[in-house]
């Protein structure tokens, strides 16, 4: 599928290294997502960087794939560690590049490249082990916003995310005033329910 719009750099981590790492290399941004839970979206995006270092400076869904899962394990435990829970999310990674390798012959873009339309774009990113609903449909306005992934139909497969002129979520973050606004919008809904749980 096409790509229009292609950026040089994705402003998510605060270090233009790995920002660019991000538009530059389609397995890095997956990673990213896959490692936004739980911790700063900043922290997991520059992750894809400090991983391919630690790894002989190379991301490949193949290699990650096939290392023994205790070594890439060490890889995400290493000071500083990639995540909070870097073991079972360095299985979640290396289950994800076993996906990659076995239907999109290791190639990160050609989960998203090859989609026919929005619906199937959003099966695709729901079929990776950890991309429940919510986290496929923001992958999916992260790369229709953002990187111009844009098959017939990716806003409405992509819904709420995909909608313009939003902040609710990483898909929405272009600056840092952007991502100052995605992160009000979240403590916002945090509140509501917070205090519709007290209710």
């Amino acid at each position: 599928m096409a790509r229009t719009d292609r950026p040089t750099s994705l402003p998510l981590t605060g270090d233009a290294d790995a920002d660019r790492l991000l538009a530059d290399d389609p397995l890095a941004l997956l990673i990213g997502m896959v490692l936004d839970q739980q911790i700063p979206l900043e922290r997991a995006f520059r992750a894809p960087m400090d991983l391919r270092d630690r790894l002989g400076g190379r991301l490949e869904a193949a290699d990650i794939a096939a290392r023994p899962p205790d070594e890439l394990a060490a890889a995400f435990s290493a000071a500083p560690a990639l995540h909070r829970y870097p073991s079972s999310m360095a299985g979640r990674v290396q289950q994800v590049c076993q996906v990659l390798v076995d239907r999109y012959g290791g190639d990160a873009a050609a989960l998203w490249e090859g989609a026919a339309d929005g619906g199937d774009l959003l099966a695709r990113v729901a079929a990776l082990p950890g991309f429940g609903d919510q986290k496929a449909r923001i992958f999916v306005a992260l790369l229709g916003k953002r990187l111009g992934v844009r098959p017939p139909g990716w806003e409405e497969a992509s819904a709420p995310f995909g909608s313009p002129g939003t902040y609710h979520s990483v898909a929405d973050v272009d600056s840092p005033e952007a991502l100052a606004r995605v992160r009000e919008h979240k403590a916002a809904l945090k509140a509501a329910a917070k205090a519709g749980g007290r209710g």
